[in-house]
């Protein structure tokens, strides 16, 4: 399975969420899986309209469990404007993602159409970041320049940011952290509940890159967060102004 293939699964959460929202009653195609009861078009993700990241699979949720996996797939057609191979895996009995047997090419146009269901989303600019746990760098390149390396602060002992490539899932212009949301009591001697800005999440377990002021004098030096990436307040804003939802954070040492 490819990297792209594995940061796909990380999208699970936020877009059954969204299609269970989406998901409206039309006639199905000739192609789509047998249900029984009332007849509703799989919706799809990315939405129509929607630009998006290079590790961003293309996901489609059925309406009802579907018992033959191989019809569904064949009703399914995924035609970008540039040929890219990939291939068809199953979260669960109702959704099925496709994810480029490697990362989309930049400003790829995608049409994907399923059993009366029709999305059309455009792969913007090929957005990478490398987070190097090692020598305490957040560099970033778009469409293979480089254009910004920062000084960065990862997961201490014990609380290394874990290596991979993980997708940007969402974004906050601020937030609460909380410890105790992942086990670890507030009042505890790693606990901490503080306000953070410029917050992009890259997995569900509570990874995020963000604005770490308290940091500045480890960032590029030494790894002191609880398993986030720590930049500085500019830098943060930066990545967050930049960033778009599927750009790939590749975490290495």
């Amino acid at each position: 399975m490819s990297k792209a293939q594995q940061v796909g699964r990380l999208f699970l959460v936020s877009v059954l969420a969204a299609l269970a929202v989406c998901a409206v009653s039309a006639t199905a195609a000739a192609q789509a899986p047998a249900v029984t009861g009332k007849i509703i078009t799989p919706a799809l993700s990315p939405a129509s309209g929607q630009v998006v990241g290079i590790a961003h699979p293309v996901v489609v949720r059925f309406a009802s469990p579907v018992s033959d996996r191989a019809l569904a797939e064949h009703g399914v057609r995924i035609m970008p404007s540039t040929p890219v191979p990939g291939q068809f895996s199953w979260i669960d009995d109702r959704t099925v993602q496709w994810t480029p047997e490697h990362f989309w090419p930049a400003h790829t146009r995608v049409t994907v159409e399923a059993a009366g269901a029709r999305s059309q989303f455009q792969v913007g600019d090929a957005l990478v970041a490398v987070a190097n746990t090692t020598t305490h760098q957040f560099t970033v390149s778009i469409n293979d320049q480089v254009v910004q390396t920062m000084p960065a602060s990862m997961g201490k002992p014990g609380y290394e940011t874990p290596l991979g490539t993980f997708p940007v899932i969402e974004q906050f212009r601020d937030m609460i952290m909380d410890s105790s949301t992942y086990g670890v009591p507030i009042d505890s001697e790693e606990g901490y509940r503080l306000y953070v800005e410029y917050a992009t999440r890259i997995t569900w377990g509570g990874i995020f890159v963000h604005a770490a002021p308290w940091s500045v004098n480890s960032q590029g030096f030494e790894n002191v967060s609880h398993g986030c990436i720590n930049l500085s307040t500019e830098n943060a804003q930066w990545f967050y102004g930049n960033a778009k939802i599927g750009d790939p954070v590749i975490v290495t040492d």
